[in-house]
């Protein structure tokens, strides 16, 4: 907590919320109205295996509610968690996610609700991001909608008829292991995946591909980022190369589909247009013509704040299908 915070501005019930990246965890004290009333960041244990890194997870969450405690806070009365996959998420069991490669198969949610005696919720990433672009931003009034979250990976969280759609074994919306290619850069374990031409992890490696000369084995997708943002001809040649490849996969999701709104997360936020723009190029070639106007491709509108929020979304998901019940 980095500001003196007032219990009075911001009224009960009050969800904990954790969102457990390969790099960061974040611990967030949210609303129901998706307020972020504090917020704290620690480094994941991510090398540490899963007992171990809950230890440490759970450490700084005791310490972040103390200080809520004493700033005069209730309880939460619910936890709610964003994570990756590959998740059940009913039983909240991680089977062992390649980020967090010493977990193995974790009891995630068992561990949690033991430790803390209260309900938890347990959303994958992709589909917490869509929730909260569902609930509180550009998804608003929609029935039909895909979030993408195009970050370090490339996954999707798909909103149907109005509801979160899971799938049949939690495996819906794992869209970066569809190959566009058979040539291309490795993510996801494919040459050619969605993933390994559109995500933070990829676009480095298609950088190095294309052009080695401009774009070392070393380089950042940070770095090439930046240089298309100060407009570096090289690095946005990549970026072009991005949104062609983000349209030929957004076709086939406008095409099976039929989403009225494509939400698109992280780089397409930073990116904009740059990389939206020829996106949108492609699809007016390759999607059906009827889907494909039917269709806005837009970044999210919750900005920087998509992931705090989103980290709140399987809780109160819970909450409005009535599956929570919380005291005001």
């Amino acid at each position: 907590m980095n500001k003196p915070i007032n219990p009075k501005e911001y009224p009960p019930p009050y969800i904990l919320g954790l969102d457990i990246g390969g790099t960061k965890t974040a611990l967030i004290w949210g609303t129901l109205n998706a307020e972020v009333v504090a917020r704290d960041v620690i480094p994941t244990p991510a090398a540490a295996d899963f007992e171990t890194a809950l230890q440490i997870i759970c450490a700084a969450i005791d310490k972040f509610l103390g200080q809520l405690s004493t700033a005069g806070f209730r309880a939460p009365q619910a936890i709610s968690i964003s994570i990756g996959g590959p998740l059940n998420i009913e039983a909240g069991i991680l089977h062992s996610p390649p980020h967090l490669a010493n977990w193995g198969e974790a009891g995630l949610k068992k561990y949690i609700t033991e430790r803390y005696n209260l309900p938890v919720f347990v959303e994958h990433d992709g589909n917490a991001g869509a929730l909260a672009e569902f609930y509180f931003g550009a998804g608003r009034g929609a029935r039909n909608l895909i979030f993408l979250t195009m970050g370090t990976g490339l996954g999707a969280g798909l909103i149907l008829n109005g509801a979160i759609y899971h799938g049949t074994t939690d495996s819906a919306g794992e869209v970066g292991h569809i190959r566009l290619s058979e040539e291309g850069p490795t993510e996801y374990g494919k040459v050619g995946s969605w993933e390994a031409f559109a995500c933070g992890a990829g676009i480095s490696k298609l950088a190095h591909l294309r052009n080695p000369g401009e774009f070392p084995p070393a380089i950042t997708t940070a770095e090439i980022v930046q240089r298309a943002l100060n407009g570096d001809s090289a690095a946005l040649d990549i970026i072009h190369e991005v949104g062609t490849w983000m349209g030929k996969g957004l076709s086939i999701l406008v095409d099976v589909l039929n989403p009225e709104l494509i939400i698109i997360g992280t780089l397409g936020i930073l990116l904009g247009d740059l990389v939206l723009a020829p996106a949108r190029e492609i699809l007016e070639k390759e999607a059906l013509p009827i889907s494909n106007r039917a269709c806005k491709i837009i970044p999210a509108q919750l900005g920087s704040s998509l992931m705090d929020v989103g980290c709140l979304m399987a809780a109160f998901d819970a909450y409005r299908n009535h599956k929570l019940l919380l005291e005001e």
